[in-house]
Protein backbone atom coordinates (compact mmCIF):
# COMPACT_ATOMS: atom_id res chain seq x y z
CA UNK A 1 0.00 0.00 0.00
CA UNK A 2 1.36 3.43 -0.94
CA UNK A 3 1.05 6.40 1.38
CA UNK A 4 -1.79 8.81 0.70
CA UNK A 5 -1.96 12.44 1.81
CA UNK A 6 -5.13 14.48 2.30
CA UNK A 7 -6.64 17.14 4.57
CA UNK A 8 -10.13 17.12 6.03
CA UNK A 9 -9.34 19.51 7.70
CA UNK A 10 -6.42 17.82 9.49
CA UNK A 11 -3.48 16.86 7.29
CA UNK A 12 -3.38 13.05 7.23
CA UNK A 13 -0.71 10.68 6.01
CA UNK A 14 -2.41 7.31 5.69
CA UNK A 15 -0.94 3.90 5.02
CA UNK A 16 1.43 1.18 6.17
CA UNK A 17 4.69 2.75 7.32
CA UNK A 18 3.32 6.25 7.94
CA UNK A 19 4.78 6.15 11.46
CA UNK A 20 8.28 6.25 9.93
CA UNK A 21 7.67 9.76 8.59
CA UNK A 22 7.19 11.47 11.97
CA UNK A 23 10.85 12.29 12.64
CA UNK A 24 11.33 13.97 9.27
CA UNK A 25 8.12 15.94 9.66
CA UNK A 26 9.02 17.26 13.12
CA UNK A 27 12.52 18.20 12.04
CA UNK A 28 11.07 20.09 9.09
CA UNK A 29 9.08 22.12 11.63
CA UNK A 30 12.28 22.90 13.56
CA UNK A 31 11.23 20.69 16.49
CA UNK A 32 13.61 18.47 18.46
CA UNK A 33 12.20 17.61 21.92
CA UNK A 34 8.91 15.72 21.63
CA UNK A 35 6.96 14.32 24.54
CA UNK A 36 5.21 11.09 23.59
CA UNK A 37 1.88 10.80 25.41
CA UNK A 38 0.61 7.23 25.59
CA UNK A 39 -1.11 4.80 27.93
CA UNK A 40 0.35 2.45 30.51
CA UNK A 41 -0.13 -0.69 28.46
CA UNK A 42 1.44 0.67 25.27
CA UNK A 43 4.32 2.23 27.19
CA UNK A 44 5.47 -1.28 28.14
CA UNK A 45 4.98 -2.90 24.71
CA UNK A 46 7.46 -3.39 21.84
CA UNK A 47 5.22 -1.34 19.51
CA UNK A 48 6.28 1.86 21.29
CA UNK A 49 9.94 0.86 21.32
CA UNK A 50 9.73 0.15 17.60
CA UNK A 51 8.14 3.54 16.95
CA UNK A 52 10.83 5.31 18.99
CA UNK A 53 13.49 3.64 16.83
CA UNK A 54 12.23 5.83 13.99
CA UNK A 55 12.78 9.01 16.04
CA UNK A 56 16.57 8.88 16.21
CA UNK A 57 18.06 12.36 16.25
CA UNK A 58 15.27 13.74 18.47
CA UNK A 59 15.42 14.12 22.26
CA UNK A 60 12.38 12.04 23.20
CA UNK A 61 10.60 11.66 26.55
CA UNK A 62 7.59 9.46 27.27
CA UNK A 63 4.61 10.14 29.48
CA UNK A 64 2.78 6.83 29.89
CA UNK A 65 0.33 7.74 32.62
CA UNK A 66 -2.96 7.33 30.75
CA UNK A 67 -5.27 4.49 31.78
CA UNK A 68 -8.99 3.77 31.75
CA UNK A 69 -11.24 6.69 30.94
CA UNK A 70 -8.85 9.69 30.83
CA UNK A 71 -9.03 12.04 33.80
CA UNK A 72 -8.04 15.60 34.55
CA UNK A 73 -5.24 14.45 36.87
CA UNK A 74 -3.72 12.41 34.03
CA UNK A 75 -3.68 15.51 31.84
CA UNK A 76 -2.10 17.64 34.54
CA UNK A 77 0.57 14.98 35.18
CA UNK A 78 1.28 14.95 31.45
CA UNK A 79 1.61 18.74 31.48
CA UNK A 80 4.14 18.46 34.31
CA UNK A 81 6.09 15.90 32.26
CA UNK A 82 6.04 18.29 29.28
CA UNK A 83 7.51 21.10 31.34
CA UNK A 84 10.07 18.81 33.03
CA UNK A 85 11.36 17.66 29.64
CA UNK A 86 11.36 21.22 28.31
CA UNK A 87 9.45 19.74 25.38
CA UNK A 88 8.66 21.66 22.23
CA UNK A 89 5.94 19.37 20.82
CA UNK A 90 3.62 16.50 21.66
CA UNK A 91 3.24 13.15 19.95
CA UNK A 92 -0.03 11.40 20.78
CA UNK A 93 0.43 7.64 20.45
CA UNK A 94 -2.40 5.32 21.36
CA UNK A 95 -6.12 4.83 21.39
CA UNK A 96 -8.84 7.36 22.12
CA UNK A 97 -7.90 7.85 25.77
CA UNK A 98 -4.23 8.57 25.09
CA UNK A 99 -5.04 10.86 22.18
CA UNK A 100 -7.65 12.79 24.17
CA UNK A 101 -5.05 13.42 26.87
CA UNK A 102 -2.33 14.22 24.32
CA UNK A 103 -4.53 16.85 22.65
CA UNK A 104 -4.69 18.96 25.79
CA UNK A 105 -1.38 18.24 27.54
CA UNK A 106 0.16 21.17 25.66
CA UNK A 107 -2.78 23.37 26.63
CA UNK A 108 -2.41 22.50 30.30
CA UNK A 109 1.37 22.94 30.13
CA UNK A 110 1.18 26.47 28.72
CA UNK A 111 -1.98 27.86 30.33
CA UNK A 112 -3.12 28.50 33.89
CA UNK A 113 -5.71 26.47 35.79
CA UNK A 114 -6.95 22.91 35.74
CA UNK A 115 -7.81 21.41 32.37
CA UNK A 116 -11.47 20.97 33.41
CA UNK A 117 -11.71 24.77 33.51
CA UNK A 118 -11.36 24.72 29.71
CA UNK A 119 -14.39 22.47 29.22
CA UNK A 120 -17.02 24.25 27.16
CA UNK A 121 -19.70 23.97 29.88
CA UNK A 122 -17.55 25.01 32.86
CA UNK A 123 -19.32 27.83 34.74
CA UNK A 124 -16.17 29.96 34.49
CA UNK A 125 -14.73 28.52 31.30
CA UNK A 126 -11.24 29.72 30.46
CA UNK A 127 -10.21 30.73 26.95
CA UNK A 128 -7.18 29.48 25.05
CA UNK A 129 -5.14 32.66 24.95
CA UNK A 130 -1.74 31.60 23.64
CA UNK A 131 -0.36 29.42 20.86
CA UNK A 132 -0.38 25.73 21.72
CA UNK A 133 2.59 23.39 21.32
CA UNK A 134 2.83 21.53 18.02
CA UNK A 135 0.88 18.26 18.18
CA UNK A 136 0.84 15.20 15.94
CA UNK A 137 -1.21 12.04 16.44
CA UNK A 138 -0.73 8.36 15.71
CA UNK A 139 -3.78 6.19 16.42
CA UNK A 140 -3.10 2.61 17.53
CA UNK A 141 -6.77 1.57 17.61
CA UNK A 142 -9.60 2.02 15.14
CA UNK A 143 -12.56 3.32 17.09
CA UNK A 144 -12.79 6.83 18.49
CA UNK A 145 -11.21 8.69 15.57
CA UNK A 146 -9.88 11.07 18.22
CA UNK A 147 -6.87 11.80 16.02
CA UNK A 148 -9.00 13.94 13.68
CA UNK A 149 -11.35 15.38 16.32
CA UNK A 150 -11.46 18.90 17.71
CA UNK A 151 -12.64 17.82 21.14
CA UNK A 152 -11.03 16.09 24.10
CA UNK A 153 -13.23 14.12 26.50
CA UNK A 154 -11.77 14.23 30.01
CA UNK A 155 -13.42 12.92 33.19
CA UNK A 156 -13.51 14.73 36.49
CA UNK A 157 -11.51 12.72 39.00
CA UNK A 158 -14.02 13.00 41.83
CA UNK A 159 -17.33 12.53 39.98
CA UNK A 160 -16.17 10.60 36.87
CA UNK A 161 -18.38 12.92 34.82
CA UNK A 162 -17.08 13.42 31.29
CA UNK A 163 -16.24 16.98 30.32
CA UNK A 164 -15.43 18.17 26.80
CA UNK A 165 -12.71 20.61 25.85
CA UNK A 166 -13.77 21.75 22.38
CA UNK A 167 -11.70 23.95 20.08
CA UNK A 168 -10.23 23.78 16.57
CA UNK A 169 -7.01 24.91 18.23
CA UNK A 170 -6.46 21.45 19.73
CA UNK A 171 -6.64 19.66 16.38
CA UNK A 172 -3.52 17.71 15.48
CA UNK A 173 -1.29 19.52 13.01
CA UNK A 174 -0.79 16.21 11.25
CA UNK A 175 -2.06 12.65 11.67
CA UNK A 176 0.09 9.66 10.80
CA UNK A 177 -2.49 6.91 10.37
CA UNK A 178 -0.55 3.66 10.11
CA UNK A 179 -2.69 0.49 10.14
CA UNK A 180 0.42 -1.56 10.96
CA UNK A 181 0.17 -0.09 14.48
CA UNK A 182 -3.12 -1.97 14.97
CA UNK A 183 -1.89 -5.42 13.91
CA UNK A 184 -1.22 -6.47 17.50
CA UNK A 185 -4.61 -5.48 18.91
CA UNK A 186 -6.40 -8.32 20.73
CA UNK A 187 -9.67 -9.48 19.19
CA UNK A 188 -11.86 -8.06 21.97
CA UNK A 189 -10.27 -4.60 21.61
CA UNK A 190 -10.60 -4.73 17.83
CA UNK A 191 -14.28 -5.66 18.25
CA UNK A 192 -15.15 -3.00 20.84
CA UNK A 193 -13.30 -0.16 19.10
CA UNK A 194 -14.70 -1.26 15.75
CA UNK A 195 -18.24 -1.08 17.11
CA UNK A 196 -17.43 2.41 18.34
CA UNK A 197 -16.41 3.46 14.82
CA UNK A 198 -19.54 1.89 13.33
CA UNK A 199 -21.75 3.59 15.92
CA UNK A 200 -20.21 6.99 15.16
CA UNK A 201 -21.00 6.63 11.47
CA UNK A 202 -24.53 5.31 11.99
CA UNK A 203 -25.55 7.83 14.63
CA UNK A 204 -24.15 10.81 12.77
CA UNK A 205 -26.07 9.78 9.64
CA UNK A 206 -29.30 9.37 11.62
CA UNK A 207 -28.96 12.80 13.23
CA UNK A 208 -31.60 15.19 11.84
CA UNK A 209 -29.07 18.03 11.68
CA UNK A 210 -28.43 19.34 8.15
CA UNK A 211 -24.96 18.42 6.92
CA UNK A 212 -24.94 16.54 3.58
CA UNK A 213 -21.13 16.42 3.56
CA UNK A 214 -21.12 14.50 6.83
CA UNK A 215 -23.99 12.31 5.64
CA UNK A 216 -21.94 11.15 2.67
CA UNK A 217 -18.91 10.43 4.83
CA UNK A 218 -21.02 8.60 7.42
CA UNK A 219 -22.66 6.33 4.84
CA UNK A 220 -19.32 5.39 3.28
CA UNK A 221 -17.76 4.92 6.72
CA UNK A 222 -20.63 2.61 7.64
CA UNK A 223 -20.15 0.63 4.42
CA UNK A 224 -16.40 0.22 5.01
CA UNK A 225 -16.81 -0.84 8.65
CA UNK A 226 -19.62 -3.26 7.80
CA UNK A 227 -17.51 -5.07 5.23
CA UNK A 228 -14.32 -5.27 7.30
CA UNK A 229 -14.97 -5.46 11.04
CA UNK A 230 -15.45 -9.23 11.19
CA UNK A 231 -12.35 -9.81 9.06
CA UNK A 232 -10.27 -7.49 11.24
CA UNK A 233 -11.31 -9.46 14.35
CA UNK A 234 -10.90 -12.93 12.84
CA UNK A 235 -7.83 -12.19 10.70
CA UNK A 236 -5.76 -9.80 12.84
CA UNK A 237 -2.87 -9.74 10.36
CA UNK A 238 -5.13 -8.76 7.46
CA UNK A 239 -3.67 -5.36 6.63
CA UNK A 240 -6.50 -4.42 4.25
CA UNK A 241 -9.12 -5.07 6.93
CA UNK A 242 -7.06 -3.14 9.47
CA UNK A 243 -6.71 -0.26 6.99
CA UNK A 244 -10.45 -0.26 6.35
CA UNK A 245 -11.24 -0.05 10.06
CA UNK A 246 -8.72 2.76 10.62
CA UNK A 247 -10.31 4.70 7.76
CA UNK A 248 -13.86 4.00 9.00
CA UNK A 249 -12.81 5.24 12.44
CA UNK A 250 -11.49 8.53 11.06
CA UNK A 251 -14.57 8.94 8.86
CA UNK A 252 -16.87 8.43 11.84
CA UNK A 253 -15.07 11.12 13.82
CA UNK A 254 -15.22 13.54 10.90
CA UNK A 255 -18.90 12.79 10.34
CA UNK A 256 -19.97 13.28 13.94
CA UNK A 257 -19.13 16.96 13.87
CA UNK A 258 -22.73 16.85 12.60
CA UNK A 259 -23.60 15.36 16.04
CA UNK A 260 -24.52 11.96 17.44
CA UNK A 261 -27.52 10.50 19.29
CA UNK A 262 -28.94 8.64 22.26
CA UNK A 263 -26.67 5.61 21.92
CA UNK A 264 -23.77 7.85 22.86
CA UNK A 265 -25.64 9.52 25.71
CA UNK A 266 -26.25 6.06 27.15
CA UNK A 267 -22.63 5.03 26.57
CA UNK A 268 -21.28 8.17 28.24
CA UNK A 269 -23.45 7.44 31.27
CA UNK A 270 -22.28 3.82 31.39
CA UNK A 271 -18.68 4.99 31.25
CA UNK A 272 -19.19 7.47 34.08
CA UNK A 273 -21.21 5.22 36.43
CA UNK A 274 -19.91 1.74 35.58
CA UNK A 275 -16.51 2.51 33.99
CA UNK A 276 -17.47 0.48 30.91
CA UNK A 277 -15.22 0.73 27.86
CA UNK A 278 -16.83 3.28 25.55
CA UNK A 279 -16.93 1.04 22.48
CA UNK A 280 -18.37 -1.85 24.47
CA UNK A 281 -21.00 0.45 26.00
CA UNK A 282 -22.04 1.60 22.53
CA UNK A 283 -22.26 -2.00 21.37
CA UNK A 284 -24.43 -3.01 24.32
CA UNK A 285 -26.90 -0.17 23.68
CA UNK A 286 -27.01 0.17 19.90
CA UNK A 287 -29.72 -2.37 19.06
CA UNK A 288 -32.06 -1.20 21.82
CA UNK A 289 -31.76 2.48 20.94
CA UNK A 290 -31.89 2.01 17.17
CA UNK A 291 -34.97 -0.21 17.40
CA UNK A 292 -36.63 2.59 19.37
CA UNK A 293 -35.50 5.16 16.76
CA UNK A 294 -36.85 3.23 13.75
CA UNK A 295 -40.12 5.09 13.44
CA UNK A 296 -38.41 8.50 13.40
CA UNK A 297 -36.16 8.01 10.36
CA UNK A 298 -37.37 5.07 8.22
CA UNK A 299 -35.78 6.33 4.99
CA UNK A 300 -32.38 6.77 6.61
CA UNK A 301 -32.57 3.32 8.17
CA UNK A 302 -33.35 1.93 4.72
CA UNK A 303 -30.24 3.60 3.30
CA UNK A 304 -28.06 2.29 6.13
CA UNK A 305 -29.39 -1.21 5.54
CA UNK A 306 -28.51 -0.84 1.86
CA UNK A 307 -24.87 0.14 2.42
CA UNK A 308 -24.52 -2.71 4.94
CA UNK A 309 -25.99 -5.08 2.33
CA UNK A 310 -28.78 -6.11 4.67
CA UNK A 311 -32.31 -6.95 3.60
CA UNK A 312 -35.39 -5.99 5.58
CA UNK A 313 -34.81 -2.25 5.90
CA UNK A 314 -34.51 -0.76 9.37
CA UNK A 315 -35.63 -3.86 11.31
CA UNK A 316 -33.20 -5.89 9.21
CA UNK A 317 -30.39 -3.49 10.11
CA UNK A 318 -31.10 -3.87 13.82
CA UNK A 319 -31.12 -7.67 13.52
CA UNK A 320 -27.89 -7.55 11.53
CA UNK A 321 -26.19 -5.52 14.26
CA UNK A 322 -27.07 -8.23 16.77
CA UNK A 323 -25.61 -10.88 14.47
CA UNK A 324 -22.51 -8.75 13.84
CA UNK A 325 -21.84 -8.48 17.57
CA UNK A 326 -22.09 -12.25 17.93
CA UNK A 327 -19.59 -12.68 15.09
CA UNK A 328 -17.02 -10.42 16.74
CA UNK A 329 -17.51 -11.90 20.21
CA UNK A 330 -19.54 -9.18 21.91
CA UNK A 331 -22.25 -11.01 23.80
CA UNK A 332 -24.54 -10.52 26.76
CA UNK A 333 -26.50 -7.63 28.20
CA UNK A 334 -25.73 -4.71 30.48
CA UNK A 335 -26.30 -6.87 33.55
CA UNK A 336 -23.91 -9.56 32.32
CA UNK A 337 -21.26 -6.84 32.05
CA UNK A 338 -21.70 -5.75 35.66
CA UNK A 339 -24.38 -3.05 35.37
CA UNK A 340 -26.86 -3.25 38.25
CA UNK A 341 -30.56 -2.46 38.18
CA UNK A 342 -30.17 -0.02 41.06
CA UNK A 343 -27.73 2.03 38.96
CA UNK A 344 -30.37 2.94 36.37
CA UNK A 345 -31.52 6.17 38.11
CA UNK A 346 -27.96 7.51 38.11
CA UNK A 347 -27.46 6.36 34.51
CA UNK A 348 -30.62 8.19 33.49
CA UNK A 349 -29.55 11.36 35.29
CA UNK A 350 -26.23 11.50 33.43
CA UNK A 351 -27.69 10.49 30.07
CA UNK A 352 -30.27 13.28 30.23
CA UNK A 353 -27.50 15.82 30.93
CA UNK A 354 -25.43 14.56 27.99
CA UNK A 355 -25.75 16.70 24.86
CA UNK A 356 -25.54 13.90 22.29
CA UNK A 357 -29.22 12.94 22.55
CA UNK A 358 -30.25 16.46 21.57
CA UNK A 359 -29.66 15.40 17.96
CA UNK A 360 -31.20 11.96 18.28
CA UNK A 361 -33.78 11.42 15.49
CA UNK A 362 -36.44 10.90 18.17
CA UNK A 363 -36.67 13.18 21.24
CA UNK A 364 -35.62 11.38 24.43
CA UNK A 365 -37.03 12.04 27.90
CA UNK A 366 -35.78 10.76 31.24
CA UNK A 367 -38.56 8.16 31.18
CA UNK A 368 -37.42 7.04 27.73
CA UNK A 369 -33.85 6.61 28.95
CA UNK A 370 -35.11 4.62 31.91
CA UNK A 371 -36.96 2.26 29.58
CA UNK A 372 -33.98 1.96 27.22
CA UNK A 373 -31.55 1.06 29.99
CA UNK A 374 -34.06 -1.41 31.47
CA UNK A 375 -34.58 -3.03 28.06
CA UNK A 376 -30.82 -3.44 27.59
CA UNK A 377 -30.37 -5.09 31.00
Amino acid sequence: MSLANFSFPTAVQFGAGARKEVRKHLQEQGLARPLIVTDRALAALPVLTEFQSHLQGLEVAVYGGVFGNPTASQVMAGAAAYRAHDADCVIGFGGGAALDVAKVVGLAATHEGDIIEYAWDHPKVRSIRAALPYFVALPTTSGTGSEVGRSSVISEDATHLKRVVFSPLILAKKVFADPELTLGLPAHVTAATGMDALTHNIESYLSPAYHPLCDGIALEGTRIAARSLVRAVREPANLQARSDMMMASMMGAIAFQKDLGAVHSCAHALGAVCDLHHGLANALMIETVLAWNLEAAPDKFEELAHVCRVSGGGPGLVRWLGHLKQQVGITGTLSSHGVKQEQIPQLVKIAVQDICHQTNPRPVTAQDFERLFAAAM
